[in-house]
């Protein structure tokens, strides 16, 4: 019996009523004059215009960032005060890393489930452009002493032991203070233990410019992406500036290792790109939606998280996630007519595909005495990922949401499958289903 987490009975659905999100663009591009916040307030004004929610009945927004913003925290919130949204409609933010907007969704979902919240809006936006540049920790208490001192020349003093190299700014680090590996480094170290080659990478990097290329000139994402007048020439931005149109494979095999220079395979080429954008889902019980008017994209029938140690294979989360979620759905991966994987790296993807198939990864870390399933790439990653699309962290699980929901109508299907690892060892899979 499948130990379901959401109701499945008809007219108590989780309903998603409407999604979009912002051209995803490179960083230092086309939004890097816009803060995450304000990616967040373009796409949810729109989303709620589009829907007919602007004047209610929003009732609660939970939104992600994973880059902070030292001096907005809550990005929720300044989203409804920036929006028009009534003061008295409750927002609060999540973070989980790459799975940010996964989180930010199953929160919303279990507050409409339990009756607490009939309407709101769940999603992420991230500027990768924004990077908060802190200072050495020597000069920052010195900061904070001279700002104490209640004279001139205590506040000189509380520099005296402030040297040189002290002054210069602190990027943001690329290894989390847990791990010993950076989100690259681990793709890296997860291809050299699953034997994925560097030709195996660069043709599935290929292969995710190729099916998104078609699947933007087909209109495929028309619906999906809003048009984005940027600040302050207000040129229009029409579509994501990161797919490779001219993809070929002779391109990837130019590129130099990034992570390991001497002996790697991981390169700018079969990686995903740092990105700029927000992405927003609106969601009510399906027998509301339904009174109201509504159709809905589709359904949540269950969802599932996961943890595994960082410093074994970072990446893996897809593959501990998943069996869980198609568990509490009441279904197998072979009932799955699209599946959407988080594509944070080539290696990433091509080593929990492996896993997928594998009874015995099953068997010694799973516990379970069958493969998750055999990946069917007819019904996988059908529109293009995170490699070509790009990936705001916050905004991803956003965009596979809507992006299965909308692929799943387009091959008259019935479920899917949308799963992603994230940094700290984390992983999110969701089952969604369509009428």
């Amino acid at each position: 019996m499948a130990e379901e987490n959401l109701p499945h009975t008809p007219g108590k659905r989780i309903a998603i009523i409407a999604g979009l999100r912002t051209p995803f663009v490179k960083q230092g591009s086309a939004f890097k004059g816009l803060a995450a916040r304000d990616l967040g307030k373009i796409v949810v004004s729109e989303l709620l215009q589009r829907a007919g929610l602007d004047q209610g009945p929003v009732e609660q927004v939970v939104f992600g960032q994973v880059i902070p913003t030292p001096t907005a925290p809550n990005i929720a919130r300044e989203i409804v005060l920036g929006v028009g949204l009534p003061a008295t409609v409750d927002a609060y933010s999540v973070s989980r890393a790459c799975a940010t907007s996964y989180q930010s969704v199953v929160n919303l979902a279990q507050s409409i489930a339990s009756g607490n919240v009939a309407c709101g809006v769940a999603g992420g936006a991230e500027s990768a452009s924004d990077v908060p540049i802190t200072v050495s920790r020597r000069l920052a208490q010195a900061l904070v002493e001279s700002n104490r001192a209640n004279d001139l020349l205590r506040r000189i003093a509380a520099f005296k032991q402030v040297r040189l190299k002290d002054i210069i700014p602190v990027p943001p680090p690329l290894k989390e203070p847990s791990s010993d590996y950076s989100m690259g480094e681990a793709a890296e170290k997860m291809a050299k233990e699953n034997g994925i080659t560097r030709q195996a990478q660069d043709e599935y990097a290929h292969r995710s410019h190729k099916k998104a290329s078609t699947a933007w000139n087909e209109g495929f994402f028309d619906d999906q992406v809003m048009h984005t007048f940027v600040p302050p020439d207000y040129n229009v931005t029409v579509r994501d500036n990161l797919v490779r149109n001219d993809s070929a494979p002779e391109k990837y095999k130019k590129l130099k290792p990034v992570f390991d220079r001497r002996h790697g395979t991981v390169t700018a080429g079969n990686s995903s790109p740092l990105t700029d954008g927000a992405g927003a889902l609106a969601m009510m019980r399906e027998d509301k939606a339904k009174a109201a008017g509504y159709t809905p994209l589709g359904y949540i029938r269950s969802y599932a998280f996961a943890a595994i140690d960082p410093n074994w294979q970072m990446l893996m989360g897809p593959s501990f996630a998943t069996p869980t979620a198609l568990q509490r759905a009441g279904l197998t991966l072979k009932d799955m007519d699209i599946v959407d994987m988080h594509e944070a790296f080539a290696a990433q993807i091509l080593s929990n595909t492996q896993a997928f198939e594998s009874a015995a990864f099953a068997q010694k870390r799973l516990n379970r005495s069958q493969p998750i399933g055999k990946i069917d790439w007819s019904r996988f990653n059908i529109s293009g990922g995170s490699i070509s699309l790009g990936h705001p962290f916050a905004a991803t699980g956003a965009r596979q949401i809507l992006q299965t929901l909308k692929e799943l109508r387009q091959v008259n299907g019935e479920f899917g499958l949308c799963t992603a690892c994230a940094a700290g060892g984390l992983g999110a899979a969701m089952v969604l289903e369509v009428d």
